[in-house]
C-alpha cells in the first residue's frame, strides 16, 4: 500500500496491534513493549495521525503497564470517541445486523439441540465442553458484539481513516461501510513505507543570498 502524500492520512487502531499475541511481535514481546516499538516508528510518520476510540484506550491500559508508556504516546495516538449524535448510518446496516442476529442465534439453537441428543452418548464434560465451542463460534465470530466494536468502526467512519483490526466481525462490517482496512500483520511494513517516503524526500532549496559579482 502506498502512502498518500498529498495530505495526512488517518489511521484508527484496535487493541489487537498490542494485545493479540500472533501480531503484535512485530513491535513487542509484550503489549508494554509492543506500544513503546510502535511510537519509535509513528514519531517519524507526519503524513500519519492515529486514533484510537476512548472505550478502546481504557481497554489498552487494562493490558499493559502504565508507569512505562511513554508520555508521547498521548501526544501521537489521539484518544477520540466518534460522534454518535451527528454520524449518520444506512438502513441496510440496521437490517443486515438484524438479519445476522437472527440467523446466528437459529443456529446456536441447532447446536444446543445436537448436544442434548448425544449428552447419552458421550462424557457430559466433553458434551458441553464441545457444545460452549461451537455455541461461541456460531454467536460471536465475525459479528460486532461490543459497543467498543462499534466505537472502532463509527470512527474509522466519520475520520475517513485505515482500520487497523484483526477482529473478523469489525472487518465484514468495514467492508459493508466501505471502510478501508489493514491487517496488524501487514501495519509494520505500512508504517516502513513512509518512514522511507520520508527519508527520500528530497530537501528544501536553500535561500541563501547571491553574492554580487565583482566588477
Amino acid at each position: 500500500m502506498k502512502p498518500a502524500r498529498h495530505r495526512k492520512d488517518k489511521v484508527v487502531l484496535d487493541t489487537s496491534l498490542f494485545v493479540n499475541p500472533e501480531v503484535r511481535n512485530d513491535f513487542g514481546d509484550t503489549p508494554t513493549e509492543a506500544i513503546k516499538g510502535f511510537l519509535q516508528i509513528a514519531e517519524k510518520i507526519p503524513a500519519l495521525e492515529f486514533y484510537m476510540p476512548s472505550s478502546i484506550f481504557q481497554e489498552l491500559l487494562n493490558f499493559v503497564n502504565e508507569k512505562e508508556i511513554p508520555g508521547a504516546l498521548l501526544a501521537v495516538l489521539h484518544q477520540k470517541s466518534p460522534s454518535k449524535h451527528e454520524l449518520t448510518t444506512p438502513a441496510f446496516f440496521l437490517y443486515e445486523l438484524i438479519e445476522d442476529i437472527r440467523e446466528r442465534i437459529n443456529k446456536g439453537l441447532r447446536i444446543a439441540e445436537k448436544a442434548v441428543r448425544t449428552a447419552s452418548k458421550g462424557d457430559e464434560r466433553e458434551v458441553i465442553q464441545g457444545m460452549r465451542k461451537n455455541y461461541r463460534e456460531a454467536l460471536r465470530e465475525g459479528i460486532i458484539d461490543s459497543k467498543e466494536d462499534v466505537d472502532l468502526i463509527l470512527l474509522a467512519k466519520e475520520l475517513d481513516a485505515l482500520l487497523v483490526t484483526v477482529d473478523h466481525g469489525a472487518i465484514k462490517w468495514a467492508e459493508k461501510l466501505g471502510i478501508r482496512w489493514l491487517l496488524p500483520s501487514k501495519f509494520k511494513d505500512y508504517l516502513l513505507s513512509f518512514v522511507e517516503s520520508e527519508k527520500q524526500e528530497p530537501a528544501a532549496p536553500s535561500k541563501t543570498k547571491s553574492l554580487p559579482k565583482a566588477i
